[in-house]
């Protein structure tokens, strides 16, 4: 069964589309009634919107086929497939503006928007493995459109939209790795999303409030990157930073700088290309530069065995280069940076640690002395920056933008 929707983006219609119930996928675009609202990165080429560049964007609004334990959540929603749960809550999310409106129902933004509307906690419970507050399961709830593969979901607290996300397997450190970055960025400056942790059943948990508003919306480096053609000759960061230059995006170069340096200090192997970004304005779609960085969970060695934590043999690099050895040189400039306001962050990282029936002492101690030889490596750097950038070397750059899961299914390729 097909249904026809108006793609909206807050109040304004920016596509008639037609979307197959059975598979969830956008069989149609019939027409484009605002070009400039089109989401960025998909194509209008002589006022016809680009049907399976919009699919790809609107499957990848979707929960992805990853997430842990989405099989046995389905099961209990009464649901195929994560598309279709996307469908049956309009595609709204709390990241940005874009929703699909049933063709002729007269739905307004201000009467289903999550911004400002309450939402039911049952998907959300039901991710968790937990069962739904009443008999009768509503699947109107943003965690419809969370990605990523750790289970998370979205909760009010206290009137305020908060991000809760769990951790993995037997160690469950990515919860106790958000709160350590945070603590970082605040020690050096850098703007961030903070997280917090909470503990529930001797299971972690970050928490963080949501970083977007009903005016503003978070585009992704990776459909910024859609936006132009990349040259084969030129490189995956440059190719970012001329993207961002076209569209006239402020202050990237030293967001980028800052970032870099993070994933340096904290080994971060999942820093791809959706969860990194810029703000815009949903209304005036004037930008307003680089988000607040976040999600820097899947660091510190936090799938690997104690016996690995430190190597660097097989430590994974993203979003430019493969190597955060070879990542660090596009930094320019670390003026900004004083490594001696990281004084005891060992210390600190261990009191977050503290109370973790998951990680044991022996664990504790080597992601402690692990995390200050990362700070100690940097400093070298530091010290000496003409030994560090001597032009780019392309054989190093991420072939594909690859999200970090057990199965590692999720993955985009750079030229659609």
């Amino acid at each position: 069964m097909a249904k026809r929707y108006i793609l909206m983006h807050k109040n304004i219609p920016v596509a008639d589309i037609v979307i197959d119930s059975a598979s969830g996928s956008i069989s149609a675009v019939n027409q484009t009634y605002m070009e400039s609202h089109v989401p960025v990165g998909i194509p209008v080429i002589k006022g016809k919107l680009n049907r399976a560049a919009l699919n790809e964007w609107w499957k990848g609004r979707a929960i992805p086929a990853s997430r842990d334990g989405i099989k046995h959540a389905l099961i209990d929603l009464n649901i195929s497939t994560t598309q279709q749960l996307l469908e049956k809550s309009l595609g709204l999310s709390l990241s940005d503006q874009y929703w699909i409106c049933p063709a002729d129902s007269g739905i307004k933004w201000s009467d289903v928007n999550f911004f400002d509307n309450p939402f039911s906690d049952d998907v959300g419970n039901v991710l968790f493995g937990k069962g739904s507050s009443g008999d009768e399961i509503s699947l109107i709830s943003p965690d419809n459109t969370s990605d990523g593969w750790l289970k998370k979901k979205w909760q009010i607290i206290d009137g305020r939209r908060c991000l809760i996300k769990g951790g993995s397997g037997a160690i469950q450190q990515e919860p106790y790795n958000e709160v350590l970055a945070s603590r970082i960025m605040e020690r050096l400056g850098i703007p961030h999303v903070s997280y917090t942790l909470m503990v529930q059943d001797d299971y972690p948990y970050s928490v963080c409030e949501d970083f977007i508003t009903p005016q503003t919306e978070l585009i992704t480096a990776w459909y910024i990157m859609q936006t132009k053609q990349k040259p084969n000759h030129v490189s995956l960061y440059q190719h970012y930073l001329n993207s961002c230059e076209v569209l006239g995006i402020p202050r990237v170069v030293e967001s980028l700088d800052r970032m870099m340096v993070l994933d340096y200090i904290i080994a971060n192997e999942d820093r791809h290309q959706n969860n990194f970004g810029v703000i815009r304005s949903a209304e005036t779609l004037e930008w307003g530069g680089p988000a607040p960085i976040y999600d820097s969970g899947s660091s510190l060695w936090f799938a690997s065995p104690q016996a690995l934590i430190g190597s660097t043999r097989k430590l994974t690099c993203k979003p430019f280069k493969n190597d955060h050895n070879e990542q660090i040189k596009l930094v320019t400039s670390f003026d900004w940076l004083d490594l001696s306001l990281l004084k005891g962050i060992d210390e600190e990282f261990r009191e977050i640690l503290r109370g973790s029936i998951f990680i044991d002492e022996t664990r504790c101690d080597a992601l402690c002395f692990a995390l200050r030889k990362r700070v100690e490596m940097l400093a070298s750097l530091v010290i000496k920056p003409a030994h560090m950038y001597r032009g780019e070397d392309l054989r190093f750059d991420v072939e594909k933008n690859v999200e970090y899961s057990k199965d590692q299914s999720k993955e985009e390729e750079w030229e659609r």
